[in-house]
Order: C-alpha cells, then sequence, then structure tokens
C-alpha cells in the first residue's frame, strides 16, 4: 500500500533525509498541524478552535518531538492571537477617540458638549451610567453638571466636597480612581448625602478620571455598573484619554462662548461708541450753529429759537432777575428757583416738573436760566447738548452785558452832560445820534428812588426802559435818572401821568415802591440842567410827602408845587385847580367860583353862605353839590380845601389884562 507523502506533494518527502516512509508521513502531518494553526490566526477565529483535534481524527499518531512542536506552535498562535485582539480592539478604541475628538471639535454650544461627551463615554465603555461634574473654584466643591443613564434626581444635583467620596478625591488630587464596589470601599471618604445618592441610583463599580487642563483639574469624568466589577487598565486609560479629548473640548467651548459673548459685547460697545460719535458730531455741529449765531451778531431770541429747533422743545431763556429774555416755542412762565439753585450748584441741567432748568453761569455768577419743555425724556447726550447750549448762551450774555456796559457808559457820559450843561451844548446832538436818541424831539427828566431795590437793580430796570423807549439812563449825583421822549407834550395830563406810569412799571418789576420825579417836557440840550432840578425837587416832595411809589411833576403837586418850582405859573396853578368851576360860569354864567369862595370865606357854613349871598339856603346846598360833581368828592378834604381857597385868593388878585391871567376856557 502506498504512503500519503509519496502522492500528496512531489518532491517533499518521499527522500527527506532517507527516512523510512512512516516518519516522512508523520512529518506531514505536524505540518499540516502548523498550516491550521496560521489559517485560524487569518481568520481571527476564537481561541477554542485552536486546541488539538482529538486523538482519533488525528490521522497518523505523532511521535513525542513533532506533538511537542505542534503543542508549542498552538501555544504561540494563541498569544499571537491574544495580541493581535489587543491590536485590533486598541485600534477600534482609538478611532473611536477619532470620532469624538471630531465630533466635539463639531459642536459649539457648551451643554452640547458636556452631553456628547457622556454619550460616547458610555457607548466606549458599555457602562450602564457616565456622569460629568465641574469644579466650582469660589465654593470649593465640584458639582454634578451632566448625566447618562441617570434615573435618580438626588444623584444627578449632588455637590462634593473636594476629597468626598470618588469624584472628591480625584478632584483635589488630579488621579484616576476606581472601584469594584463603591458601599465597601473604605479607601473613600463617605458622607450621607454622596452616599445616599449612590445608593439611590444604586451604583457600584465606579471608575473616575480627571479633566485636566495642563495642571488645572475642571472637573471628573465618570463611568459606573449597577453591578460589583473590576475596571480593566486599558478602560481606564480608554476613558483617561477621553477625558483629555473632553477637557480641551470643554475649554475650547468656554472660550468659543466667551468670544461670542465678547463680540455681543463689542457689537454693543460698537454700537454705544457710533452713538456716542453720532451725540458728538450732533453736538459739535449745534455748538457750531450756536457759536455762530454769537459771532454773527444774533440777538438772544436767534439763540432761543436755535436752541428749540436743536432740541426739538420750547425754549425759555431769563436774566438773573427772573425777567424772561427770550422763549420759542413754548408759552411764558417763570423758571422754577430751586432748579435754577440746584443747576447752579451741581454745574449740570436738572428737571423739574417736566421741564429741563440749565443755569447759565460766567464762572461762579449767575447770568440767568434757560428752560427747555416738552422734552421730559432727555437722554444723556441730548442733556449734554443742553448744558452746551447753556455755555453759548452765557457767551452771548457776557458779550450782550459788555456791549452793554459800554453802551451804557457812553449813555451815562452822555447823561452827566446833558445833565450839567458842562459839555460843547453844539456836541450833544450828534453823541445823542450815535445811540439813537433825538434831542430835537421833547423830553422829559425823571429821577427815581427805591427804598428796597438796591440802587444797581434799579439802575438795571431804568436802563431796559432807556432801551426799549430810545432815551438814556444812568447814575447822577447818586441818584438813577432817566431821560426818556415825553408821551404827553400838549394840554392834558403831561408828564406827570409818564412819572406814575413809569413809578407802577419800575415796581411792579422790582417787587417793591419807586418813587419818580418828573419834569419837562424840555427841548435843546440847555435845558435839561433846569429839568433835572426840577425833578429832583419833586421827587424829594414825594418822599417828604409820604407818597413814596408815587410818581409826579410839580405841576401836580399843587401850591407845594407852585412854590417849588422855579417858574411861578399862578394862572396854570388856578386853571388846574379852578378849572372844571370856572369852565362852568364861563359856559353858564353861573356864580359857582363866587358861592365857592363866599363858602370858604364863613368857615364852611353854609347857613351864612346863604345870607351873605342874600339866597335860600337850599339854593346854596344846590350849588355846593354842583361844586361836588365838577371837582370830585373829595374837595372838601382839608388838604384838597387848602389848595382850593389858594387859588380862589390868586383867582381874586390876578388882573383881567394879566398874561398870567387864566387861560380862556
Amino acid at each position: 500500500m502506498p504512503t500519503t507523502g509519496n502522492t500528496a506533494s512531489p518532491g517533499t518527502g518521499a527522500d527527506t533525509g532517507g527516512g523510512t516512509g512512516t516518519g516522512a508521513g508523520q512529518s506531514w502531518t505536524a505540518l499540516r498541524h502548523l498550516r491550521h494553526l496560521l489559517d485560524l490566526l487569518d481568520q481571527g477565529a476564537p481561541a477554542e478552535q485552536f486546541a488539538p483535534p482529538p486523538a482519533s481524527a488525528r490521522g497518523p499518531r505523532l511521535d513525542e518531538p513533532d506533538a511537542a512542536v505542534v503543542a508549542e506552535a498552538t501555544r504561540v498562535a494563541l498569544r499571537i492571537r491574544r495580541t493581535l485582539g489587543q491590536h485590533r480592539r486598541r485600534e477600534a478604541e482609538l478611532a473611536a477617540l477619532f470620532d469624538t475628538a471630531g465630533d466635539l471639535a463639531r459642536l459649539r454650544d457648551p451643554d452640547a458638549v458636556l452631553k456628547a461627551i457622556v454619550r460616547r463615554a458610555k457607548l466606549l465603555l458599555g457602562t450602564d451610567v457616565t456622569y460629568l461634574s465641574l469644579n466650582d473654584d469660589e465654593a470649593g466643591d465640584t458639582y454634578m453638571r451632566v448625566t447618562d443613564g441617570s434615573v435618580s434626581a438626588a444623584f444627578q444635583q449632588v455637590r462634593l466636597g473636594m476629597g468626598e467620596g470618588l469624584g472628591g478625591l480625584v478632584a483635589s488630587t488630579a488621579r484616576p480612581y476606581s472601584t469594584g464596589d463603591y458601599r465597601d470601599d473604605r479607601r473613600f471618604r463617605h458622607t450621607t448625602t454622596i452616599d445616599g445618592a449612590v445608593t439611590e441610583e444604586g451604583l457600584r463599580a465606579i471608575l473616575g478620571v480627571p479633566l485636566r487642563l495642563g495642571t488645572r483639574v475642571i472637573g471628573v469624568l465618570y463611568a459606573a455598573d449597577r453591578t460589583a466589577r473590576t475596571f480593566t487598565p486599558d478602560e481606564v486609560a480608554l476613558l483617561s484619554s477621553l477625558a483629555d479629548h473632553a477637557a480641551i473640548a470643554i475649554d475650547s467651548a468656554r472660550l468659543l462662548d466667551e468670544t461670542r459673548s465678547a463680540l455681543v459685547d463689542l457689537n454693543a460697545a460698537s454700537r454705544t461708541i457710533e452713538a456716542h460719535s453720532d451725540a458728538m458730531r450732533r453736538a459739535e455741529d449745534a455748538h457750531d450753529r450756536l457759536t455762530d449765531l454769537v459771532l454773527r451778531g444774533a440777538d438772544i431770541s436767534d439763540v432761543a429759537t436755535a436752541i428749540g429747533a436743536v432740541l426739538q422743545g420750547g425754549t425759555l431763556i431769563h436774566d438773573a432777575d427772573g425777567t424772561e429774555l427770550a422763549r420759542s416755542g413754548t408759552d411764558s412762565g417763570q423758571p422754577s428757583a430751586r432748579a435754577v439753585a440746584a443747576s447752579r450748584t451741581g454745574g449740570r441741567a436738572v428737571s423739574a416738573d417736566g421741564t429741563w432748568v440749565c443755569a447759565v453761569l460766567a464762572g461762579p455768577e449767575l447770568l440767568g436760566s434757560i428752560a427747555l419743555t416738552g422734552r421730559p425724556d432727555l437722554g444723556d447726550a441730548d442733556r449734554r447738548l443742553f448744558e452746551r447750549a447753556g455755555v453759548v448762551t452765557a457767551l452771548l450774555l457776557l458779550q450782550r452785558r459788555s456791549v452793554a456796559e459800554t453802551e451804557d457808559r457812553v449813555r451815562g457820559e452822555l447823561l452827566g452832560d446833558l445833565l450839567t450843561g458842562a459839555a460843547d451844548p453844539a456836541s450833544l446832538p450828534a453823541r445823542a445820534r450815535r445811540v439813537g436818541v433825538n434831542l430835537d424831539h421833547p423830553h422829559a427828566v425823571f429821577v427815581l428812588h427805591s427804598a428796597t431795590a438796591p440802587r444797581q437793580r434799579l439802575l438795571a430796570a431804568a436802563a431796559r426802559v432807556a432801551h426799549s423807549r430810545k432815551g438814556l439812563a444812568g447814575l447822577h449825583h447818586d441818584d438813577v435818572v432817566l431821560v426818556l421822549p415825553a408821551e404827553h407834550t400838549g394840554p392834558g395830563p403831561g408828564v406827570g401821568a409818564d412819572a406814575a406810569g413809569l413809578a407802577g412799571e419800575l415796581g411792579q418789576g422790582l417787587g417793591g415802591p419807586v418813587t419818580v420825579g418828573a419834569a419837562g417836557p424840555v427841548t435843546g440840550p440847555g435845558r435839561f440842567p433846569d429839568a433835572h432840578a426840577e425833578a429832583l425837587r419833586c421827587r424829594t416832595a414825594l418822599r417828604a410827602l409820604g407818597r413814596e411809589g408815587s410818581g409826579a411833576a410839580l405841576g401836580d403837586l399843587g401850591f407845594l408845587g407852585v412854590l417849588l418850582g422855579d417858574q411861578t405859573d399862578l394862572g396854570g396853578y388856578v386853571r388846574r385847580t379852578l378849572g372844571p368851576v370856572l369852565d362852568y360860569d364861563a359856559r353858564r354864567g353861573t356864580e359857582l367860583v363866587h358861592t365857592l369862595r363866599t363858602y370858604f370865606d364863613e368857615g364852611t357854613s353854609r347857613s351864612r353862605a346863604a345870607e351873605a349871598l342874600h339866597v335860600h339856603v337850599n339854593t346854596v346846598v344846590q350849588r355846593l353839590d354842583r361844586i361836588g360833581r365838577l371837582l370830585g368828592h373829595d374837595w372838601q378834604r382839608p388838604e384838597r380845601a387848602l389848595e382850593l381857597q389858594l387859588a380862589l385868593r390868586v383867582h381874586r388878585v390876578q388882573r383881567p389884562d394879566d398874561s398870567a391871567a387864566l387861560p380862556p376856557a
């Protein structure tokens, strides 16, 4: 019977060193075992298939050397298989880590990154639960942040102090720790809170690895099972590698989130800067516009209109005394004294009952105030613009004051020269025309006095009147004097009425009585000194008579005025005192003047007057009633009665052809 070695493989074996046919067959059988082992390795067969076949299937019996070779080859093949399995598993883990790193790199939301980390850890290690805690540097502990597979609310919210439990120990030492059964592991510092949460979750085997950024631990990544088991070094290394990737991803997501926040803040800052720049440009434009108005000689009304247009509101400008200088787009009104004081103290515009008020200052000096109406919601930019408008207004008021002071000085010098008569009279009309005063027109002279208002306030008020009426105002021998075009130049009330009106106007403006003595009207520079002297005597007489706060000319003071006057106008005095009765007698042919004289001569006795007149007493009563209607109901008062008796005596002694006689009715 031929051997299998002679037929199976030509050139291999029939003569292998001269061996017998049986030895060659046995060697061939050993080679077949070795080839079988290589095929198993190539196929990745399970370990049980590497075991030697049973004796019945071995074929020809192997001798001892060949059997030993086959057994050794089997052991080597199993080692190779384990090594290859480890490499394949490591490759799979590395591939999974690379995939994880790629997935984490694509995530941008920090919460999404944390959830992806614990989910991938659960897939890679195949545990029941994975979770992640982050360190709280301010509180000095670590708190549960994300879980996957957890069912306990207490476990999901637990906080671990540094060094407490497995996680606290990992966080404090920056080293991985694992336990096969946490409840019975005495290596860890157990606390009631941690043990209760772990027990409620049902965890036993726990692996924790640190999340590190350089040398700083930011948290802990965990893998846990609900059954006791031992974590292999490969699992520890795998979770540690995932933790390293996770720490980088967490930090990247944090940096990206901070970058986003910074970009949002930067965009907000950019918008703020842009709005601020717009406000600054608007403020500069408004400042240039207002300043240009001042430089071009615009008046205060133009500035008020410009401020209202820029700030889209109504504007009121007052001087330091509260006198309205200008307004635009709003009604008249007094500024709040408290608001002006607050703005002056703080140097900022203030709001009072929906109206913004800004004090107009030149250093510490209060020049006036600006009120802005219709803008209760004034923003910071517009508030600064309003305050800048106050600066421009101060510039205008200072400029106006400087011009006014110069003009007032010129006017004061002109007034002094007019009242003293020291200057060349021929030059005065031309000087007056340069300041808008026409001396060819009749002018009245007024001397003022106030017992309550300071002299400078009285002078300022008089100057405003002079400017408005094209006159002159100034101090002369410590008296405030006004020279104004006479409003009453013909027959009628005369300059006394002008003085009375002026006293009322100034008294109302200053809030106190102003006494005004008047004289005139006069025409031509040479007559002003006498007119001033007469007005001064009149002012003195008014004060002596207790008529503070009134205005009059000497002619309005009755016989006292005649006595104080330089030119005795007896006919004018009689006419002013008895005129209505004289006119009545002239028209009706009656004798009311004679009846009145007789009445006073008889000691104001009606019966004796009737006897002297040879008429019935009722006739005297009727005539006296008529006289009362003509002269006024107060004609019998002592002062008035004295004036009437003096006038009657002057009338009796006047010659019919006297030039000072009574003017015709």
